[in-house]
């Protein structure tokens, strides 16, 4: 058996000839068995979905019907029997992705859609040659081929080449669009949305709505864009989401399929490390592993971030613009292991994205950053308790928080030392960097006397020290509730417990500060700590005043 791993490589014969191949051909079963005339899947990126399409390109096509004689032979389609195999090599099939559509302005991304038209013209010039063809059709052929169509030629090129192949093979063609979103959200990034989307509007309209000659179209992207916004008056559609469980197993690989690839490639020991670092995303009712990161996994043999490396993950900082910035302070919730309510509606305006908490988080749930450990249908939506699905995604969260709280100075290592100190006991030097970093990065009006700010500031910096520690806040502990508690995952660390107070005047810090300390010991909020067995517990009282503080132990 061929272990190789298949990495980058999303040409299904390819993957079938050279590298080891996790079978989803279950997936064409069941589209012969029933589908609707036009399926969109959505799926977070490198979850496979280029892949999938090729084998359906190399499935259905008859164009590769001798190229895809022997690749489907095994596989769990072929075992199904001949009524399922003799649609293989049967049908026209137009197969485009639209996930190089990554340009700065409108022209170049419409020169980049043009591109990708004339390479599926390309793909079916024997057509020039038929006489199904009038010449003027032939003219207008051309031009596809050669870039010089119009605009308008374009919103309706691909109803054009489904009627063009009809004739020609007297059967209805199978549409494959691949990212379709890829357009719009890099449009939405580059300042271009209501061009691109009024575009792509007619273009996908004129090919998916009342196409006489379309067998069934499959769409694959990271969101469902908004009816409205993009597939308006198109009825014959249906969404098949991360939050749905038709196809639900079809991308991404489930427990049973990880396990499989852990005993071919003799790492089964390393399958509790593969669930902390990569499980922990939910497709309908399914358990799902991201299968970007777990092949990696068995190409280099250790656990690293492999998924959030493939591209920038801006997609956070949209927590800190807009509307959308008060939602920071549930960075550390979520980092903590907590969850976040949230409605999740999953036709997308962006322009929801930095104006609402709910456009917010649907955009972090559809793209693979959170997942839903709850699901409850509400009229228009799906109200949806939300965490970090496992360890990779924690490291991308806590770079996030790093960055912001070193947004100014860039002074990474300095924060790094400043939390040792912390956990330490080095009550000088942690007052001291505090201070500092208080009085450099923190403005008057952030602070404002609140007891809640500065709580959450040094939660946010907790998030530093999470591989070795968790961290809870405002928990009832003896007679009270603490402010923060931090707790060590390996025996022999000390534990720490901080109480925080707001000075009235800069007289009265180092009353307050006492007072704090005080509280601890008089609420007894070590008693947590013992119970969990914690022998040795730092105390310190902290108390604020605008940007001026004073720290005991």
């Amino acid at each position: 058996m061929n272990t190789q791993m298949p990495i980058g490589v999303d040409d299904f014969k390819e993957v079938r000839e050279d590298y080891y191949f996790v079978d989803k051909t279950h997936f064409i079963q069941s589209l012969i068995d029933g589908h609707s005339k036009v399926t969109l899947l959505t799926r977070p990126r490198r979850f496979g979905k280029t892949l999938t399409m090729s084998m359906l390109d190399y499935f259905f096509s008859l164009e590769r019907e001798q190229e895809s004689l022997h690749l489907f032979d095994g596989l769990q389609i072929a075992r199904a029997g001949i009524d399922y195999m003799k649609h293989r090599g049967q049908y026209p099939v137009l197969f485009m992705t639209f996930k190089g559509i990554q340009n700065d302005t409108w022209d170049l991304a419409f020169n980049a859609f043009q591109l990708v038209i004339q390479k599926e013209f390309q793909q079916h010039r024997y057509l020039l040659d038929s006489p199904e063809l009038a010449p003027e059709e032939k003219q207008l052929y051309s031009r596809f081929l050669d870039n010089t169509a119009t605009l308008a030629e374009y919103q309706i090129s691909l109803l054009y080449l489904c009627e063009y192949l009809y004739r020609y093979y007297k059967i209805r063609p199978i549409i494959l669009i691949d990212e379709y979103d890829a357009p719009i959200q890099n449009a939405y990034n580059h300042g271009f949305y209501d061009t691109a989307i009024s575009y792509f509007r007619t273009f996908y309209n004129n090919t998916l709505k009342g196409n006489e000659f379309l067998n069934f179209a499959i769409l694959t992207g990271v969101l469902r864009i908004a009816k409205e916004s993009i597939f308006s008056g198109l009825n014959n559609l249906r969404v098949c989401s991360i939050l749905d469980n038709a196809y639900a197993d079809v991308m991404g690989f489930t427990e049973e399929e990880v396990s499989q690839i852990a005993k071919d490639t003799g790492e089964e020991q390393a399958l509790p490390t593969l669930k902390k670092w990569y499980d922990g995303y939910r497709f309908g009712n399914i358990d799902i592993y991201n299968p970007w990161s777990i092949i990696n996994f068995f190409a280099e043999r250790t656990a690293d971030d492999y998924w959030v490396n493939t591209s920038s993950n801006d997609i956070i900082q949209h927590m800190m613009q807009g509307n959308a910035k008060s939602q920071e302070k549930n960075l550390p919730t979520l980092l903590h292991g907590g969850t976040v309510a949230a409605i999740i509606r999953e036709g997308l305006i962006y322009k929801d994205i930095t104006q609402n908490k709910d456009g917010l988080y649907t955009l972090l749930l559809m793209t693979g950053y959170l997942t839903a450990v709850q699901n409850t249908t509400v009229p228009n939506g799906h109200l949806c308790q939300l965490r970090i699905p496992n360890e990779e995604l924690t490291h991308v969260f806590q770079s996030e928080i790093l960055n912001r709280l070193c947004a100014d100075s860039g002074d990474v290592s300095d924060l790094y030392m400043m939390i040792n100190h912390l956990l330490s006991g080095q009550v000088t030097a942690f007052s001291e960097e505090l201070q500092t970093y208080i009085e450099q990065l923190v403005s008057v009006y952030d602070a404002a006397n609140k007891e809640s700010f500065y709580h959450g500031l040094v939660l946010g910096m907790t998030a530093l020290v999470l591989n070795d520690y968790y961290v809870e806040s405002n928990r009832e502990s003896g007679y009270g509730r603490f402010d923060i508690a931090i707790f060590p995952r390996k025996p022999n660390l000390p534990g720490v417990i901080l109480e925080f107070k707001v000075a009235p005047t800069e007289k009265d810090l180092k009353d307050k500060a006492r007072e704090a300390l005080q509280q601890i010991e008089k609420q007894q909020y070590i008693a947590e700590f013992k119970q969990k067995q914690i022998p040795s517990v730092l105390k310190y009282g902290i108390s604020f005043c605008g940007k001026k503080i004073y720290v005991t132990r």
